[in-house]
């Protein structure tokens, strides 16, 4: 079953790769003619980002909505091809025994409209206390892709759902890596996600899904359901926000609820700082934690409105069209 659905991610990735490859070499028939333009800034994947002008009216459908900080989206929903987003996220939990440091990098993208695709590379560091043995030492967690396709962008309801999948190849700490002993195995993620605009200020959005652990043996390791949910309320004009994330886990280890106060701000127009502080309401061997993640935009053309041929200067016109 694993390998089925490795198979159909894998596929799916390929396909949105090539549908994004098409797209530059053919361009919509709705732009007559090929105008050369100033050149956009590229990102990390050029081939992939670029994506023909469009006007206003040629742009998909799109809401805008609060995304939480701790377990955030693959990509907005309703992404528009050409948008991508590099993810620095750091954190720090304060645990009975020992203290851990959380380390993340993600790479997000939309090669085609509302497909969004992700890599993440996450990182743990321990701290032990005085006296205590040592445990888990210092990991690289997993290797994860993910993607996430958004079906319903509904503007008048303010409304938009998303269906998606995350796999992880989870890995050894690094202390093993030298007896040969890297793979540890396979944690399979699909989740549905529903999020609305009640007003241009409040938001909410519920990102759920099962979570199944595969031994690299093979053998399973059982499986958690989780339920993520999130208020927010942005402040007028901005992209700043203040709100609430709760985190919820069902299953091998019991009910577990994180709430999460967190807030955002908008440093300029392409760098986000987001802020987060974790409470356990089901008080365990964790305490509180905090979270920071690091948000960079990086400036693109794909999904703002192209020039229309009227503000094209005549020379130019002239130039590309006549002999």
């Amino acid at each position: 079953m694993h390998h089925l659905i490795c198979s159909l991610f894998l596929s799916l990735l390929v396909m949105g790769l090539a549908k994004a490859a098409g797209a530059q070499e053919n361009p919509p028939e709705s732009i007559p003619y090929r105008i050369q333009l100033p050149a956009a800034r590229q990102g990390l994947l050029p081939a992939l980002m670029k994506a023909p002008p469009r006007t206003e009216d040629q742009l998909p459908p799109k809401v805008n909505h609060a995304e939480p900080l701790f377990i955030d989206l693959i990509r907005d929903l309703g992404a528009r091809q050409g948008e991508e987003e590099w993810n620095i996220g750091i954190g720090l939990t304060d645990e009975s025994k020992r203290d851990n440091y959380t380390f993340l990098v993600e790479y997000e993208w939309a090669p085609i409209d509302r497909l969004g695709l992700e890599i993440e590379l996450p990182f743990t560091f321990y701290s032990w206390g005085s006296g205590e043995t040592a445990g888990p030492n210092h990991q690289l967690n997993a290797l994860k892709a993910a993607a996430q396709y958004t079906f319903l962008v509904e503007p008048a309801w303010q409304t938009s759902m998303a269906v998606g999948y995350i796999h992880e190849l989870e890995l050894n700490p690094f202390s093993q890596w030298a007896e040969g002993k890297v793979l540890k195995g396979n944690l399979y993620n699909p989740f549905f996600v529903a999020a609305k605009a009640w007003s241009p200020h409040w938001h909410s959005l519920i990102y759920t899904g099962p979570r199944f652990e595969q031994a690299i043996s093979g053998e399973w390791l059982g499986s958690d359901y989780e339920i993520n949910t999130s208020v927010h309320y942005m402040l007028p004009e901005s992209r700043n926000f203040v709100g609430i994330e709760l985190n919820q886990t069902m299953g091998r280890h019991g009910w577990q609820i994180v709430a999460r106060p967190q807030m955002r701000v908008n440093i300029n127009d392409q760098l986000l700082l987001g802020l987060s502080v974790g409470i356990p309401l089901t008080r365990d061997e964790e305490r509180l934690s905090t979270f920071i993640r690091l948000i960079y935009e990086p400036p693109h053309a794909a999904s703002e409105p192209a020039p229309s041929l009227d503000a094209v200067e005549e020379p130019m016109l002239h130039s590309q069209f006549m002999p």
